[in-house]
């Protein structure tokens, strides 16, 4: 079973994002009805990052955010962003973030190539970002404000989230967004049977992406550590991935993404990605997974694209259904 891709109207009550939408309600540091917009209003803090000691308002009220896991971040901390940039997709801003949440935010342009006059029209007293994305572009973002950047996204996301709290001067409301996820990601571990069960229970993750080979997630990304949290099984195959990030096949070694359970994304055209040539041939029929029913089609905006403990909370609800079924 190859599954449609699932439009889930997650439970309400999953932990992480209620936690969020929680603080939301607490209300500080939505950028749209501040009066105050002066930058380091307030006072200022010193907050470490990639490219060394920043000073940031204590209490930053425009913020601007240029890729996806920032965005994630500041939505989970309470905090609506002034301007953000979008991923590749059609629907701008990634779909798994609430609504009302991304609802009135500037768009600053693509998180390849943001457009630097919108941000600094926004006239905002912080930005967040990552070196890997923007650090060629670092003196001319300070020049507009003080500019925070995580070494990279991805994998060190955990990290990179707390580097955003300092920078928000939200620190103890991330230590309740991270006790949230914990407790949650055990409740996930207990309703598949417990750690020895789960560490049995072999997972691979497929991405199909326009323009490349399909790609076999290893365990050095952010959705292997979201795996790794619930004390999921992965296969040797994982072990071989580039970088620990992933192994890439074409559609006739699709038979080396052989697990209990496969989880399956597509990023572009899915034609163009091979998805269609791959799901139709003998080789992906054949596999255990396919006859026993438990490979899942996800959406690739929230497993992939999504980086953060917003997308993670739904992550953990969809990883419960899937494996409970």
């Amino acid at each position: 079973m190859t599954g449609n891709l699932r439009r889930r109207t997650l439970a309400a009550g999953s932990v992480v994002l209620a936690g969020a939408l929680a603080l939301t309600a607490c209300g500080s540091g939505s950028g749209n009805d501040s009066k105050d917009t002066s930058p380091g209003a307030g006072g200022t803090h010193t907050v470490k990052t990639a490219m060394g000691d920043v000073q940031v308002p204590d209490a930053p009220k425009r913020v601007v955010v240029l890729d996806t896991a920032e965005l994630d971040s500041v939505i989970t901390l309470g905090v609506k962003p002034v301007g953000a940039a979008h991923a590749d997709v059609e629907s701008g801003f990634l779909s798994y973030l609430p609504k009302d949440q991304v609802a009135g935010v500037k768009d600053v342009g693509a998180i390849t190539q943001p457009n630097l006059e919108a941000v600094a029209a926004l006239k905002p007293d912080l930005i967040l970002t990552s070196k890997v994305r923007d650090g060629d572009k670092y003196d001319k973002l300070k020049a507009i404000a003080p500019t925070v950047m995580t070494e990279s996204t991805g994998h060190p996301w955990k990290e990179n989230f707390q580097v955003h709290a300092d920078a928000l001067g939200k620190k103890d409301e991330a230590a309740k967004v991270v006790s949230a996820y914990d407790a949650h990601a055990k409740k996930v571990t207990d309703a598949v049977g417990g750690k020895e069960k789960a560490a049995a229970t072999k997972i691979n993750v497929v991405r199909f992406v326009e323009g490349a080979d399909i790609r076999i997630y290893g365990k050095q990304n952010y959705i292997a550590t979201i795996l790794a949290d619930v004390g999921l099984g992965r296969p040797a195959i994982t072990d071989k991935a580039k970088d620990g990030f992933s192994y890439d096949v074409s559609p006739e070694k699709i038979d080396l993404a052989a697990a209990d359970v496969i989880f399956h994304s597509t990023y572009g055209d899915p034609k163009k990605a091979k998805q269609t040539q791959t799901l139709g041939s003998g080789l992906w029929k054949n596999l255990p997974a396919v006859k026993n029913g438990t490979v899942f089609q996800v959406d690739d905006q929230l497993w992939i694209q999504g980086i953060g403990y917003t997308a993670a909370g739904k992550i953990l609800d969809e990883l419960r259904a899937d494996l409970t079924k």
